[in-house]
């Protein structure tokens, strides 16, 4: 499981946790008045206090037709009393007999805001008591009467006002590229670029940038002759080099000078082995070789594409750590 799978059912269990005890309790109190529609928005307004980060709740039958208001704290909107919800994203999944359920986030065609939808299953354990359904009553696995669900809709921008973003992962990861570009790979022979010519110019540019100017994340494109780069102190923004400016000496007068970020994960060494390392490969085939790559020195990423398109994401530590007989064996494949 990647980091970001992690994070999203931990971010989720967390929300399911939270809420199943007072959305349950709302539920019981709802399965007593079901189906009075003024009933269940009365009992659902009470109850939104006890929902935290709730913005709106709303009953329906098991024939996906909305059977209360839309009840939003200021009040209920009969409006939608009645509306056919059986396409919402959230009824594509299976529903719970009992307990919660949470959709995935979409957009909400009532708020025009991205939400989470929580589902509560309502039930009445006296099956004999159970009103006529359009689908007819269902049973859950302990006997009682499925009546129909309360959803309960979280705004993202309330689920994640105080969240803080997770770290990025930087395990090798590897990507093949268009099936149309490896299957003419062996066709094709690596044409010496304007960068090719200086390449170890460039390098060099990019060293002292890092270094001393501020740069934390570059770019080069061998083949088609390109480099961009982003600064520490403006990272929202990413400037792009030709050639003939990054081999220019005189380059460095256009970034002040910074110190070292102090945040950093990559040494300053360990740049120019990176860098020594991407000529290699750069040269290493003339059919299989780098077309692009990339040093992230804050996260301490090295991103890489070949011409037969595959692109691979590792740490520094991980990409120092092999060898050119080993992208040499891996690029033979195809990979």
């Amino acid at each position: 499981m990647s980091a970001i799978q992690r994070t999203i059912l931990e971010k989720k269990a967390a929300l399911a946790e939270t809420i199943s005890a007072p959305l349950g309790s709302l539920a019981e109190r709802a399965a007593a008045v079901w189906p009075d529609a003024d009933a269940i928005d009365r009992t659902l307004l009470d109850g939104m206090p006890t929902i935290p980060s709730c913005h709106l709740l709303y009953a329906w039958g098991l024939d996906g037709i909305e059977l209360s208001s839309m009840v939003r704290p200021s009040g209920p909107d009969t409006s939608w009393r009645g509306r056919d919800l059986s396409q919402r994203p959230y009824l594509k999944n299976h529903l719970p007999f009992k307990g919660i359920m949470l959709s995935s986030v979409y957009g909400s065609i009532y708020t025009n805001r991205q939400c989470i939808t929580a589902l509560q299953a309502v039930t009445r354990g006296e099956t004999a008591n159970a009103p006529s359904m359009a689908r007819g009553p269902r049973l859950d696995p302990a006997g009682d009467t499925l009546l129909g669900f309360i959803a309960a809709d979280f705004a993202l921008d309330d689920l994640l006002r105080d969240s803080k973003i997770s770290s990025a992962e930087t395990r090798w990861t590897q990507y093949r590229g268009d099936p149309a570009v490896r299957g003419t790979v062996f066709m094709q022979t690596r044409t010496t670029s304007l960068l090719d010519q200086h390449i170890d110019t460039v390098h060099d540019s990019f060293y002292q940038l890092m270094t001393e100017h501020g740069v934390f994340h570059c770019k080069i494109h061998y083949s088609s002759g390109r480099c961009s780069l982003w600064l520490y102190d403006d990272p929202y923004s990413y400037r792009i080099h030709n050639v003939d400016e990054i081999i220019n000496p005189d380059i460095c007068l256009a970034y002040p000078v910074h110190v070292y970020p102090a945040k950093a994960r990559v040494r300053p060494e360990q740049i120019r082995k990176v860098l020594d390392e991407f000529k290699q490969l750069r040269f290493a085939d003339d059919t299989l070789y780098l077309r692009s790559s990339s040093i992230n020195i804050m996260n301490a990423t090295v991103g890489l594409t070949f011409s037969c398109d595959g692109s691979h994401y590792m740490s520094v530590e991980e990409f120092l750590e092999k060898d050119l007989a080993f992208w040499l064996g891996v690029r033979k494949t195809g990979t």
